[in-house]
């Protein structure tokens, strides 16, 4: 299948037919789309017309579809149809963990009239079972379809259980082996299956050597242990290790991408999840509360300065170099905080090793500070100044300031993630603001000091 680009032509001539009515047409034009393109493309396009062809796809793929729609769009889109038409076309086609997260996206009472159309009541039961577990951990994100074996079968019987179970999914990554208990024991390779005697017992064919996660496991770490060991796909045990399900790199991999794009959001001084399609409304609500915090911030520099009126009118050039102080403090909080949420992101950041890289960190702001310290005290000569005072204040408060704001930087996301308060918050405008006030009052300390005394 080659990659598909959506095109303003392509939707244009899409919305043409649609228009018109022209059911076959379209039905041709999006056949051979994989289910994301879908999505993409019912995305550009208003609610009636993404529900003209919603409902030309058949069941298998319109499930497959839906799970490719952000959660707020799905929903939205959703409202329209019937809660039986919901449960036994959408429902019953997707995968568990899939058809969990669209339920749990529900109003409560909808849930329920939902899961009451559905058929199957084993699926049913595996969806209300995913329910109670919470999206961040290994149960959140855990599918129940497998392919799982006794280990006291024989290869002939597994060969026929595997080919019963494998109808419910799409790939069969890994076969588990379990006891009579349903306890996780190992795991069996394929070509090991097949190229046994079908009358051999699993028992002495099965690897006992496999990695798992228990459902309460936080979804980021099983995301870094499925990264450090190359697996696709993770069994999920309960607290006693019994098999209970699975996770595969997919659903792993769009875990990373919302916590990506959480953290990206918070970096930035947005406060909650927010898209560029989303009404003006919930745009200035997820931006206004760090620029009213930056507002109150402003005021805080604002009055510092203030406080130094006679200084500053005594020495006016000390305003010039207030830009370059605060620009310096906020940039290298930024860069220290975001080395540290980085570690302790991909796990490289462990408790072993915390001061090891503060003092790392330490020299390293002690080389910046000494340099930019350096190459500030000759500019500013440069500017003619008629004394060594403003260089000599403007390079010690750069010094000092690099050094704080490195020393901040790196320990504040240190501080969040020990009182369990995500550490991204740290590289994002509290940061900055913090290192602005507070350089800002180390300058102006500075020059006081200095030039009221040597000026």
């Amino acid at each position: 299948m080659q990659q598909f680009e959506l095109t303003r032509e392509f939707l244009d001539q899409l919305e043409s037919l649609i228009d018109d009515g022209k059911k076959e047409e379209v039905s041709r034009l999006v056949a051979d789309l994989h289910p994301a393109d879908i999505a993409e493309i019912l995305k550009e396009l208003n609610n009636e017309k993404a529900q003209f062809i919603f409902l030309l796809l058949d069941n298998e793929k319109a499930s497959d579809v839906l799970a490719e729609i952000d959660e707020e769009e799905r929903a939205h889109f959703l409202e329209s149809f019937p809660a039986e038409t919901i449960a036994r076309r959408f429902i019953d086609n997707m995968d568990s963990d899939d058809a969990a997260d669209l339920v749990s996206s529900m109003p409560n009472e909808q849930q329920h009239e939902v899961l009451s159309h559905l058929e199957d009541m084993e699926q049913a039961g595996d969806i209300v079972d995913l329910l109670h577990y919470d999206d961040d951990t290994a149960g959140g994100l855990m599918a129940k379809e497998l392919v799982s074996v006794n280990e006291n079968w024989t290869v002939l019987t597994c060969l026929r259980e595997v080919s019963r179970q494998a109808e419910n999914l799409d790939e069969i990554y890994n076969i588990y082996v379990v006891d009579d208990d349903e306890k996780l024991k190992g795991r069996l390779s394929m070509k090991k299956m097949i190229t046994s005697p079908t009358s051999t017992k699993i028992v002495n064919l099965y690897n006992p050597d496999v990695i798992f996660v228990k459902t309460d496991e936080p979804a980021e770490s099983v995301a870094l242990i499925m990264q450090k060991y190359d697996l696709v796909a993770i069994p999920v045990v309960d607290q006693v290790e019994r098999l209970v399900g699975r996770i595969t790199i997919d659903d792993v991999v769009d875990f990373i991408k919302d916590e990506a794009d959480k953290d990206y959001q918070m970096m930035s001084g947005i406060s909650q999840d927010v898209e560029s399609s989303d009404s003006i409304w919930a745009q200035t609500k997820a931006k206004l509360p760090w620029l009213v915090i930056a507002l109150f911030g402003g005021m805080v520099s604002a009055w510092m300065i203030s406080q130094y009126e006679a200084e500053i009118a005594l020495f006016p050039v000390t305003a010039m170099f207030i830009p370059v102080i605060t620009a310096m403090g906020g940039n290298v909080g930024i860069q220290s905080s975001a080395i540290v949420v980085k570690g302790l992101a991909s796990n490289s950041l462990s408790s072993k090793n915390v001061w090891g890289n503060l003092l790392k960190d330490l020299a390293g702001a002690l080389i910046n500070a000494t340099i930019c310290s350096s190459i500030i005290f000759f500019l500013t000569l440069a500017f003619g100044m008629p004394s060594l005072a403003m260089p000599i204040t403007v390079a010690i408060a750069l010094f000092v300031v690099i050094i704080f704001a490195s020393i901040f930087g790196t320990a504040f996301p240190l501080l969040l993630n020990k009182i369990k308060i995500d550490p991204a918050l740290a590289t994002g405008p509290f940061i900055t603001l913090t290192n602005d006030i507070i350089g800002l009052n180390i300058y102006l300390v500075t020059g006081k000091l200095i030039l009221t005394h040597f000026a």
